[in-house]
């Protein structure tokens, strides 16, 4: 990849976020997610500020976080006690927020502020392992309703304008998200239909396309291989396009492991 000067000095990364606080936890089904997200921040200039677009979070109109200190939002059930006292106090940024929301406006992309959700699972699971001092200031952007692939791959083409900006765009979510066939005890069996789809995307984000070919296969993204088994419902592989929206080149791959017992992949751009 060539770098063209200060319009890419941001930097863009889709990776898998893990299973609820799971990877927090001590979870041995994690452990290759855990030590690739420590190690990440060594790959990376340190942003002076961290956008995530998470799986967990689905709006009307493309929703930025508005909070000057966001909250903790647990956005899951049924785990120990300690998982509901993970705190990661990062501060928002409103006026950055704002700025974003502008953007996407011009671009007319109905956009909008909430002053009042917290950061969802999406964004501190990762973040309390890559950036565990917690002194970035971060902001969340929704998914849209109606999981179009197209209108994320607009979504991030309409934020192109932050690339020449020091900031880290995150898109959190999960290169295979069936949660039928994740094996909670960590012992992943061969699985070809996972394999097939986790090689379609490596070839799909790395491979030698045109940014409108790497468009239009994102786009018609259920006729690759297995794509329905990996991704009963969308809402953890739309985060990719909004990335590769944004990136207009090709990724670099940087995590292929396995993750709760099946293979996932991560991407930087």
């Amino acid at each position: 990849m060539t770098q063209n000067g200060p319009q890419n000095n941001a930097q863009i990364v889709y990776f898998s976020h893990g299973g609820g606080p799971l990877p927090i936890l001590g979870d041995p089904g994690h452990k290759a997610m855990v030590d690739f997200m420590a190690q990440l921040p060594a790959q990376l200039k340190k942003p002076d500020l961290i956008l995530v677009i998470s799986a967990h979070w689905e709006e009307s109109a493309a929703t930025l976080l508005g909070a000057q200190q966001p909250p903790m939002f647990y956005d899951y059930y049924g785990f120990p006690a300690q998982a509901y006292e993970i705190n990661y106090p990062a501060p928002g940024s409103p006026e950055h927020a704002r700025e974003m929301a502008a953007m996407l406006e011009k671009e007319h992309i109905p956009a909008r502020l909430d002053p009042q959700r917290g950061f969802d699972h999406g964004l501190f699971i990762p973040l309390k392992l890559m950036y565990p001092q917690a002194d970035i200031p971060c902001l969340q952007l929704s998914l849209l309703r109606g999981l179009d692939a197209g209108a994320h791959i607009a979504l991030g083409r309409a934020l192109r304008g932050l690339k020449g900006e020091n900031i880290l765009v995150v898109g959190s979510g999960f290169s295979f998200h069936n949660m039928r066939a994740f094996s909670w005890q960590g012992n992943g069996a061969p699985d070809p239909a996972n394999d097939a789809f986790q090689d379609w995307l490596i070839e799909v984000c790395t491979g030698a396309l045109t940014q409108a070919e790497r468009e239009q296969r994102l786009i018609a993204w259920e006729k690759g291989p297995s794509a329905r088994y990996c991704h009963p419902r969308e809402e953890h592989l739309l985060p990719l396009h909004v990335c590769q929206g944004m990136a207009d080149k090709p990724a670099r791959l940087v995590f292929d492991d396995l993750i709760l017992g099946k293979r996932a992949v991560a991407f930087l751009w």
